[in-house]
């Protein structure tokens, strides 16, 4: 990646070496999803460069938009709250910029649905989203037919493109998932939106370890990881835990009577993960003894 923001690594690039340092320390990541703008922009941008020195070794930041299909009631309300604060597609990559100037090393994931990247232009997104030191791009409404729309255009800019795979991706299917993923693969642990159940660790790790037989990417696993012990338990099975609706629902938690920010916001939010990342340094170390 180019550029004084995205500096000498970035894209697959640092995501790689996140994991590669993982692997190195014996422990798995703890993957942290904020929505970007929740619950105003300012307050946001302090839990962003908070996470990292909480425990956070891979942030997905959500984008916001008007129809979340997969995601449930705590992060379509923590997107409404963002789009009212005024949070745009050009807003979130500023965000992630003023980030990636103070930290060059946490990989940075933007989540969400493709149509404010159509709208916004996908040649102008890439160049926007490279230069403001975003690192890979899930998008969870283009499948692997649409490959073109997206996918290979983020791979030829330098991105990562990370699938999920679910309970119901089929070996027949899982080879169309993985044939241009990149960074890592997202397993989600049960079907239906976010936040409607809990991940059960013995039905994951049969899963990751029938995904690790097609692919030598590091395996992350979300839905339904909330608590330290979840993180524990799915970190013994996996190479990351994804933790996003208690993040949300932390916010949600500490707003005031109005809908806005307090001063325990920010605190909310990475308490809640150093205490996930310890559930998920002893989970890796419980597996390893």
């Amino acid at each position: 990646m180019s550029g004084a923001i995205g500096g000498a690594m970035g894209g697959r690039a640092r995501i790689e070496a996140r994991f590669a340092k993982l692997r190195d320390e014996g422990r798995a990541a703890l993957v942290t999803y904020v929505m970007s703008g929740d619950p105003d922009l300012a307050t946001s941008a302090r839990i962003l460069a908070g996470l990292p020195a909480a425990g956070a070794d891979i942030i997905e930041l959500g984008l916001a938009f008007t129809d979340p299909m997969a995601d449930g009631p705590s992060i379509q309300v923590a997107g409404l709250r963002a789009l009212k604060a005024g949070i745009t597609l050009k807003k979130t990559l500023a965000m992630a910029a003023e980030f990636r100037a103070r930290d060059t090393e946490t990989p940075i994931i933007l989540m969400g649905y493709y149509n404010p990247i159509h709208s916004f232009g996908v040649e102008a997104f890439l160049a926007a989203a490279s230069a403001s030191g975003i690192d890979g791009l899930i998008m969870v409404d283009l499948p692997p037919e649409e490959d073109d729309e997206l996918c290979r255009p983020a791979l030829d800019a330098g991105l990562s493109f990370i699938r999920l795979a679910t309970p119901t991706t089929d070996d027949a299917r899982l080879g169309a998932v993985l044939a241009n993923t990149s960074g890592f693969v997202y397993y989600v642990s049960y079907t239906g939106i976010t936040g409607a159940g809990s991940a059960d660790a013995d039905t994951v790790g049969g899963a990751v370890a029938r995904i690790r037989r097609h692919t030598d990417l590091p395996i992350a696993v979300g839905f339904g990881i909330r608590t330290p012990e979840q993180a524990r338990a799915i970190a013994a099975v996996a190479d990351g835990a994804v933790v996003g609706t208690a993040f949300t629902d932390a916010v949600r938690d500490s707003l005031d009577d109005g809908g806005n920010a307090t001063m325990d916001t920010v605190d909310a939010v990475l308490n809640l993960t150093r205490e996930l990342a310890a559930g998920v340094a002893a989970g890796r170390k419980r597996a390893a003894s």
